[in-house]
C-alpha cells in the first residue's frame, strides 16, 4: 500500500485540529499525545491554534483548577502537558525509566564528593523529608523547600577539569527523581503564564489520587498506538525518536500492535491495521504554530512537511522555531516584533488565498497577544533576525 504525501498532510490537518478546531483543550491535548511544554508559552499558542475561541484562562482552568491537564516530564526528557490518564501511560512507558540511571549517578556523586558515606540512605532520607514538607506545605518551589530540608541547598560538582564542568543543585536532582517516580508533580507557576518557576505538589494531593498503574510493556504499546493514530503513518526512525526508546524496546512495542507496512515515497512506514481508510482532504487552511509545537516535533523524518528548510527553521540543537503552515506543509516562519507586530517570513511561494489567510492569522494573533511580548525559549537565527 502506498501512502502519498497529500494523504499524510490531510491526516495531519484533521487529526491535529488545524484544519478545523477542537472543542476543548483537554481533548486536543489527548489527540496530540500531549502539548510540548519545555517553553510555557508553547502550550498556550499550540492550544490557541487548535481550540475555537481559546483564551488563556481556559488552559489555566484545565491545568490548575479542574486539573484535567497536568504538566510532566515525558519522552526524550521533554516536558509535556497532557491528560492525567495519558500521563499515567507516559509515566510508565517513558518517564520512570529516566530515574534509575540518574539515581545511581547521584548516589555515586554523593559518596565520591563526601556528602554521605551511604549515598542511597542519605537520598532516601532527604526524599522522604522533602515529601513530608510538601504534604505539610501543600505546595512549594524548590527555594521554599530548602528552608525545610536544608540538604536540598547543597551543590555537587560534575565534569572534573573539563571545559563543560560545573555545579548542580541537589534540589534539582532530588525533585527530578521524585517527579520521574510520579510522586510529585508541577503545579501552578509563580509569576505570569510565561513563567517556568513551578510549585511542586504531591501527585496524590494534586489529582486526588495517584497516577494509574501500568506495566512498562503495556504502557509502551499503548503510547505507540496513540502515536500511530495521531501521527501515523511513520517510519521506524520516527517511532524510536518520538518515544526516546532503544531499538529493542521500540521493536517489542511495535510487534504487539496490529500494524500494516505502507510505502512512504520509497521508505517503509507503519500504520494501524484498522486505520487505513483515506482521510478526505479538508478545506484550505493555514496555521501559525509556536516553537516546539507537536505538529513539527512529532516526527524525526520531516522532509514531507518541511522540505529542505530545517537548518533555517530549527536551532542548532534540533528545536523547532515558530512556523507558518499551509495545508499540512511548513511554508515559513513567524515572529513577534518588539512593537507587537507578527511578521511572516515565507520560505515557499503560496497562492493569494493562502497569503491572505496567513496575514489574517497574523493580525488575529497580534490582537490576541495584545500588550504581551513573547520570546521563544529556544531561538533560531531567523527569529533573531526577524525581531532585530
Amino acid at each position: 500500500m502506498t501512502f502519498d504525501v497529500a494523504q499524510r498532510r490531510a491526516r495531519l490537518g484533521v487529526r491535529h485540529h488545524l484544519a478545523s478546531p477542537g472543542r476543548d483543550v483537554a481533548g486536543v491535548a489527548d489527540d496530540l499525545v500531549g502539548f510540548h511544554a519545555s517553553d510555557p508559552v508553547t502550550v498556550y499558542l499550540s492550544a490557541r491554534a487548535r481550540v475555537a475561541d481559546f483564551g488563556r484562562t481556559e488552559l489555566e482552568d484545565a491545568l490548575y483548577d479542574r486539573r484535567t491537564l497536568v504538566r510532566m516530564l515525558g519522552m526524550r526528557r521533554t516536558m509535556f502537558v497532557t491528560t492525567p490518564r495519558l500521563a499515567a501511560v507516559i509515566d510508565a512507558a517513558a518517564t520512570k525509566a529516566l530515574g534509575g540511571p540518574e539515581r545511581a549517578r547521584l548516589i555515586r556523586m554523593l559518596e565520591d564528593q563526601g556528602v554521605a558515606a551511604d549515598g542511597a540512605a542519605w537520598l532516601a532520607d532527604v526524599e522522604q523529608r522533602t515529601l513530608d514538607a510538601l504534604v505539610d506545605l501543600g505546595e512549594a518551589t524548590a527555594a521554599e523547600l530548602k528552608a525545610h530540608v536544608p540538604e536540598l541547598d547543597g551543590r555537587l560538582h560534575f565534569g572534573g577539569d573539563a571545559k563543560w564542568a560545573g555545579q548542580i543543585g541537589l534540589s534539582t536532582r532530588v525533585l527530578f527523581l521524585l517527579a520521574t517516580e510520579g510522586r510529585i508533580i508541577r503545579g501552578r507557576p509563580r509569576g505570569t503564564w510565561k513563567s517556568s518557576l513551578y510549585r511542586w505538589v504531591p501527585t496524590s494531593q494534586w489529582l486526588g489520587r495517584d497516577l494509574e498503574h501500568h506495566t512498562e510493556a503495556d504502557a509502551a504499546v499503548e503510547l505507540l498506538r496513540r502515536w500511530l493514530w495521531s501521527y501515523g503513518p511513520g517510519t521506524f526512525t520516527d517511532l524510536k525518536w518520538f518515544s526516546g526508546w532503544t531499538v529493542a524496546k521500540t521493536r517489542a512495542a511495535l510487534a504487539e500492535l496490529d500494524v500494516v507496512t505502507v510505502d512512504l515515497d520509497g521508505t517503509d512506514g507503519y500504520l494501524l491495521a484498522d486505520d487505513t481508510d483515506p482521510v478526505d482532504a479538508p478545506e484550505p487552511w493555514v496555521a501559525l504554530l509556536p516553537g516546539l509545537d507537536p505538529s513539527v516535533m512529532g516526527w524525526k523524518e520531516r522532509g514531507w512537511l518541511l522540505g529542505d528548510h530545517e537548518p533555517l527553521l530549527f536551532d542548532r540543537n534540533g528545536n523547532a522555531g515558530a512556523t507558518a503552515w499551509c495545508d499540512g506543509r511548513i511554508v515559513g516562519a513567524w515572529a513577534q516584533r518588539p512593537d507587537g507586530e507578527i511578521v511572516l517570513h515565507l520560505t515557499r511561494e503560496v497562492g493569494a488565498l493562502h497569503r491572505d489567510l496567513l496575514d489574517r492569522h497574523a493580525a488575529s494573533l497580534a490582537e490576541w497577544l495584545g500588550d504581551e511580548r513573547i520570546k521563544p525559549r529556544f531561538r533560531t537565527d531567523l527569529d533573531k533576525k526577524l525581531t532585530a
